[in-house]
């Protein structure tokens, strides 16, 4: 997958440009002067074979099976290990019951993203990739191809970089869980910071409650020790606020008590 993106960003930029989606941060993007080294592309449900070839023979009119296998492929089995990480997140809280209805018929985004060397490569100091952030989505999977570059934020406020092997994936709790933990989980900020001479590619697969989901804490995640922090909200109406805001405290301004 990681090996089959370089020949989709070397694609011409009018190429590129021919993907475009109403939805938010789906259309390429590649030329922002806030990131100017970050490119990327969103695909909704890529597991499904319909979307898989929607996307690749919008971009290769000529076909190109190999990739969109691999897409699919890839795909499906980030999606399968974020299913199952989320139901092993509802067993810890002994919330089995409630998994089925929050997020079983959840959706996915992949989002498929380079960063280009920065101006003057090894011998420049780090340039942003990607400004700084928490997921909104419920729960992300990422994976990249060995150039390092992500940081996290500690609650401190101490940025500290993650270093993820190639072969591995780096899970990230996104606003929706944290909301619906009651603040028991930590969506943390985190930036891309790009240095060095090789180009950084990673893919990340956000799990996204259904359509329709309201985010709401269940009383038994409510106590003495964890007063109730965040009212039951929209989620679709929580993402077009955060688009039409940009703050980075969007959900406490949107929905916290």
């Amino acid at each position: 997958m990681l090996e089959g993106m370089k020949a989709l960003f070397d694609l011409p930029e009018d190429t590129k440009n021919k993907y475009v989606s109403p939805k938010p941060y789906r259309s390429y993007s590649g030329k922002c002067s806030i990131v100017p080294l970050h490119e990327s592309f969103g695909i909704d449900d890529p597991h499904c074979l319909d979307a898989a070839q929607a996307f690749t023979n919008l971009l290769w009119p000529q076909g190109n099976p190999g990739f969109c296998e691999t897409l699919r492929a890839m795909s499906s089995k980030m999606i399968e290990l974020n299913f199952l990480l989320l139901k092993m997140i509802f067993e810890s809280f002994g919330m089995e019951s409630h998994y089925n209805s929050q997020f079983e018929d959840s959706t996915s985004l992949l989002r498929i993203m380079k960063y280009k060397v920065p101006p003057g490569g090894s011998s420049s100091d780090s340039a942003i990739g990607l400004v700084a952030h928490t997921d909104k989505n419920a729960l992300t999977i990422l994976c990249q191809n060995g150039v390092q570059g992500l940081e996290v934020q500690t609650k401190e406020g101490d940025w500290v970089q993650v270093v993820i092997p190639q072969d591995a994936f780096f899970v990230v709790v996104g606003d929706a869980l944290k909301a619906w933990s009651n603040g028991r989980l930590h969506a943390a900020r985190h930036r891309v910071m790009i240095s060095g001479d090789k180009e950084r590619y990673s893919c990340a697969l956000f799990l996204i409650p259904k359509e329709g989901a309201t985010i709401e804490v269940p009383d038994k995640l409510v106590d003495k020790e964890h007063p109730l922090l965040y009212r039951p909200f929209s989620f679709a109406d929580y993402i077009s606020y955060f688009v039409s805001k940009l703050s980075h405290d969007a959900l406490e301004t949107y929905a916290g008590i």
